[in-house]
């Protein structure tokens, strides 16, 4: 296992092995300093677990990541980038979940 804190621009889960765990921050706007925080667990495909919204996935949540969008309206499929917005669909209830722009994302353990 390798511990790494280092700030990337994004993430492809293509890159990761089973077991990596992502660590994501969000905002807003640029100007709010309320942000929220994100754990994921990459778990196999585009399967995830992920937890940090109180009402979406309060407590670790099977997900799909499905990718995340630029603010020009591309989509990336199974990539977290920053200043992109995050999309997973919660397993349980097929509910699609985008989050706000995503300011920092690190991979803090790779397996």
């Amino acid at each position: 296992m390798r511990a790494n804190a280092e700030l990337l621009e994004g993430v492809d889960l293509n890159a990761l092995d089973a077991g990596s765990t992502i660590d994501l921050e969000t905002r807003r706007r640029r100007y709010e300093t309320r942000r929220r925080r994100y754990q994921i667990k990459y778990l196999q495909g585009d399967r995830i677990s992920i937890s940090g919204h109180p009402r979406w996935c309060p407590t670790p949540t099977l997900a799909r990541l499905c990718g995340s969008w630029d603010s020009s309206g591309g989509f990336a499929e199974g990539y977290i980038g920053r200043g992109m917005r995050l999309v997973f669909e919660r397993s349980d209830d097929r509910i699609q979940v985008t989050t706000s722009e995503v300011t920092d994302v690190r991979v803090i353990d790779q397996h």
